[in-house]
């Protein structure tokens, strides 16, 4: 054996190269849990796809569909309805299409849907709040993603569906064109 003392690296050096590769783990562990990996699914995008084809609407129980008040309210309606600065085209509707409807949208989101000859709706009654908009009384039903709007004041009555996050000017387009088209009666609860 020989007297010369042992050479090494410096014991300051050897800690910090045990505290770097510390933190060098401790960095991939963390990074590992923020970064996407090769295998992860896509992020969604915020561009939704358009819809194409025509709007399929489901029957509905609407006896006046086929009244002349109704032929009048249709004719009367415009190719397109403005909606929070967008405009709303009328679209076609999927066969057999239901007498006395009519859809307009953008091709993304849920379109705006009137239906004309409906039922008088159960919600009415004497204590019904009722909305006027351009003189035309109509009860508001607030649902899921959507709300409907009957037509109360009229010899027919009529639905306008907006789904949520529709402006007032679908409302306001339709009001002007049924107080226009129809004569106001008494609502009768």
């Amino acid at each position: 054996m020989s007297d010369q003392p042992l050479t090494g690296p410096p014991r300051a050096a050897v800690i910090a190269a045990v505290v770097l590769v510390g933190l060098l783990a401790a960095g991939v562990v963390i990074a590992s849990r923020f970064l996407p990996s090769d295998t992860a699914a896509p992020a969604p995008t915020t561009a939704a796809t358009p819809k194409t084809g025509p709007v399929g609407l489901v029957p509905v129980d609407a006896p006046d569909s086929g009244s002349t008040h109704c032929a009048a309210v249709l004719k009367a309606l415009p190719a397109s309805l403005v909606s929070a600065g967008t405009t709303l085209s009328k679209l076609p509707l999927a066969d057999p299409a239901p007498q006395g409807a009519v859809a307009w949208g953008d091709r993304i989101a849920p379109p705006v849907v009137l239906r004309c000859g409906l039922p008088k709706p159960a919600e009415l009654t004497p204590t019904s709040a009722l909305r006027e908009v351009s003189g035309v009384k109509w009860l508001p039903i607030v649902g899921t993603g959507s709300s409907t709007w009957f037509v109360v004041d009229r010899p027919v009555h009529i639905a306008l569906t907006l789904p949520e996050g529709v402006g007032t000017g679908p409302l306001q387009t339709v009001s002007e064109v049924v107080g226009a088209t129809l004569p106001a009666q008494p609502v009768k609860p």
